[in-house]
């Protein structure tokens, strides 16, 4: 958003009992948690904010000092005030997991919302799973929260030839967990690729984004021990929430 576009928002109400400085700080929190004013953003600096809202230094910098209890912005210095990015989750790589294992080790709370659910035959997953061409697969379309926050935007496909219980799952819980535990697969090994793609439609109304941001795209297909192919999931995760982290190690000594 434009600083011009910015003021016109912020202008306070006169007419009511409520401090102006009140008024700024929640329709600036209002735009930041819109989208509207995005992280890395910066702001009019208290003087000239004041001027153009025909306000005190001092109402500017009690609004501003509200986001910042809020951690919503940063001081830069010179740089002036700018919008802060929320904190990246920075879940490690390396093991084979869920999204619900994956927050509980974050320390959020994980939940799902089903947006759409269905059992499809399709040729182009015949072939990756290595099926006929009338194999059935679940197809699940999830939108992964942590704490109550959109994480993530999950296309997941299931082989019900080799699990059909899974048919009958209400989608409730982990399907690594209702795998074990109703269809006796334990998914022991992944491929996992990731990429660096712009948010699509669907995923900017899943994130609340005013226009498309950066994500990251997550392809992994999961295998059982004895390496048949059960799983194979697109997710898209936003790209202000997310850094995965890898630990590297040598797999023999450096060349004298």
């Amino acid at each position: 958003m434009k600083s011009e576009q910015l003021i016109e928002h912020l202008v306070p109400d006169r007419e009511i009992a409520e401090p102006s400085y009140l008024q700024v700080a929640q329709k600036l929190t209002q735009l930041i948690e819109l989208g509207e004013v995005p992280a890395g953003q910066s702001l009019p600096s208290e003087r000239v904010l004041a001027k153009k809202l025909q306000l005190s230094r001092t109402t500017v910098r009690r609004a501003y000092d509200e986001l910042r209890a809020k951690d919503y912005l940063s001081t830069n210095g010179r740089a002036g005030v700018a919008v802060k990015a929320p904190p990246r989750l920075s879940p490690r790589l390396g093991r084979l997991k869920g999204f619900t294992e994956e927050m509980r080790e974050l320390g959020m709370k994980p939940s799902t919302r089903l947006m759409e659910r269905g059992i499809v035959t399709d040729r182009t997953l015949s072939s990756l799973f290595e099926r006929p061409t009338t194999a059935q697969f679940l197809r699940l379309v999830r939108v992964r929260l942590g704490d109550g926050t959109p994480l993530s935007r999950e296309v997941a496909w299931y082989d019900l030839s080799a699990a059909p219980a899974l048919a009958e799952w209400n989608v409730v819980g982990s399907a690594y967990q209702y795998l074990y535990e109703h269809c006796g697969i334990a998914l022991t090994c992944g491929e996992q690729t990731i990429e660096a793609v712009m948010s699509s439609p669907e995923e900017m109304a899943v994130f609340e984004f005013a226009e498309p941001g950066p994500c990251l795209l997550l392809k992994r297909k999961t295998y059982s021990a004895s390496r048949q192919m059960i799983e194979y999931v697109e997710g898209t995760f936003r790209g202000d929430a997310y850094a995965y982290r890898l630990t590297l190690n040598l797999e023999q000594p450096p060349l004298p």
